[in-house]
């Protein structure tokens, strides 16, 4: 019987979701520490990342474990389970899914065996030349493999990797690695490990983030400097772009397997990463509130309150306020723990919308003229339902402000966005919009102040949602996709 999964997603109406990412990953090489626990913590810091599955993978230098679940990564791991998973190293992984159903057998870490041992593999990301990949194999006669126990057919982009490092007989994986990686195109940040060893690895481009931290007794790589911090571990640097990473008994050793050329994602600054967060060097909340302040001057508004949508537009609305002198207040209360739900709501209940998420204050709100700061806008269908909510409990007047530029495009690299045909900013303009929502007015900021607002050169960060200019090339429409490697019905199989 299906289970709720009880993610905790910012999305207000499971009609019109907002942007996902593809995944947290977390990686540890600690003799002596409980490195399942500190991997559990890491992933604990990240499941914003990702809500749909979560893993661990722990070697005790003789022989990898893997445990993986549907779920929350509170829901997947208990003490009982975590004392069982003792090692050395471990990986772990929280998974939204971008290629590949979100299925038990597309649950990460995901593990192979070797010649020589075995390999398991976490992956942040999203490759764009999966099917040249594909071919790659078949032209080796290598085979994708079947998730042990239970029959069923891994179709994710992860899995092909996996199956690419394990598929050198006569080299260990350090060495099938730097043969692998500049095969691959797209986004990915990788931690991977066999029985020994601890890798890390993120593309030319640097599109999603990788840390790099020091234990006293260790080393941890993690999507964000915020894991780093749950789990005690000092910042040391940014993975490069192109960089590859091995940690064992005899250190730290480190060679760029492609030529650095940044382009990291714009959008982890406006919602994908934690407002904890630091990259490159700017804390991810600090950009987002200097966001806020250049959306109040470049579209100021005669208002009485600014309240923010909860919690992802809070510290642009924080500086919208700032920078206007508006006062800010909360004028909307969040539910956190209405997620997806298997049980189906009532007709009455499906009525309510997103009063199941959000409910007003309407002492807070009632006549007056509200400045509402949201990250995003995806389909309309939220922000359309909320000025309604609004207005029916007493807003005088309403004006949407939003943090980001319109997203006209999808994204390739790891975010799952809606169809280009299903974005609302693609087609239509902002008075439209306005109009659509019912709205009194409404403004996003301009990508250039983004880019400013985040102190890193324009040319270093990827803006294809925004501008429809896509760093890394894309392959013909039917090359790439989500359920692309389940559509592959010639594919050869193994059970492994």
């Amino acid at each position: 019987m299906p289970r709720g999964d009880g993610r905790l997603t910012h999305d207000l109406d499971p009609q019109d979701a907002g942007p996902q990412d593809a995944c947290g990953v977390f990686g540890v090489w600690a003799p002596g520490e409980e490195v399942a626990k500190l991997t559990y913590f890491g992933l604990y810091a990240l499941q914003h990342r990702g809500q749909e599955s979560a893993g661990i993978a722990v070697s005790n230098g003789r022989q990898i474990l893997v445990y993986k679940d549907m779920g929350l990564v509170s829901q997947v791991f208990d003490e009982a389970t975590l004392e069982s998973l003792k090692g050395e190293i471990a990986i772990g992984h929280a998974r939204y899914s971008t290629t590949g159903s979100s299925v038990w057998h597309n649950a990460q870490p995901t593990f192979r065996p070797t010649a020589a041992g075995s390999v398991a593999l976490g992956h942040n990301g999203n490759l764009t030349n999966t099917a040249e990949l594909i071919e790659l194999l078949r032209e080796r006669d290598l085979e994708l493999g079947r998730s042990a126990g239970k029959g069923e057919t891994a179709t994710s982009d992860t899995s092909v990797m996996a199956t690419l490092l394990s598929s050198y007989p006569d080299r260990s994986v350090e060495e099938a690695a730097l043969e692998v990686l500049p095969k691959l195109r797209g986004a990915f940040s990788l931690v991977f490990m066999d029985e020994n060893t601890l890798y890390a690895a993120r593309d030319a481009q640097g599109i999603r983030p990788l840390v790099l931290g020091r234990l006293e007794r260790g080393w941890v790589v993690a999507s964000e400097t915020a894991a780093l911090d749950i789990v005690g571990a000092s910042f040391i640097r940014e993975v490069q772009p192109g960089e590859f990473i091995a940690i064992d008994e005899k250190g730290l050793r480190t060679e760029h397997f492609a030529k650095p050329e940044p382009k990291g994602c714009v959008f982890e600054y406006v919602y994908l990463a934690r407002p904890d967060t630091t990259i490159s060097d700017q804390r991810v909340f600090s950009v987002r509130a200097e966001i806020g302040r250049r959306l109040a001057r470049e579209f100021p508004v005669d208002a009485d309150l600014v309240i923010p949508v909860p919690e992802s537009g809070t510290p642009a609305a924080i500086g919208y306020a700032e920078e206007s002198g508006i006062p800010f207040g909360h004028g909307l209360v969040k539910n956190s723990y209405v997620g997806r739900t298997f049980i189906q709501p009532s007709q009455t209940l499906r009525q309510l919308g997103i009063r199941l998420k959000l409910n007003p204050l309407r002492d807070v709100i009632a006549g007056k003229r509200l400045v509402v700061v949201d990250d995003s806008i995806v389909r309309g269908n939220t922000q359309r339902a909320l000025v309604r909510m609004l207005r029916e409990f007493g807003a005088a007047e309403v004006h949407v402000r939003i943090s980001s530029p319109p997203v006209k495009w999808p994204c390739f690299y790891g975010i799952d966005f809606a169809s280009r045909a299903e974005l609302i900013a693609n087609g239509i303009s902002v008075d439209e919009i306005c109009r659509s929502i019912g709205a009194d007015s409404l403004a996003y900021v301009t990508l250039d102040q983004l880019v400013e607002a985040t102190n890193v050169p324009k040319d270093n960060l990827c803006r294809a949602c925004f501008d429809g200019i896509y760093p890394v090339a894309l392959p013909e429409d039917d090359l790439i996709g989500k359920h692309l490697l389940e559509v592959q019905d010639t594919l050869p199989l193994e059970v492994i």
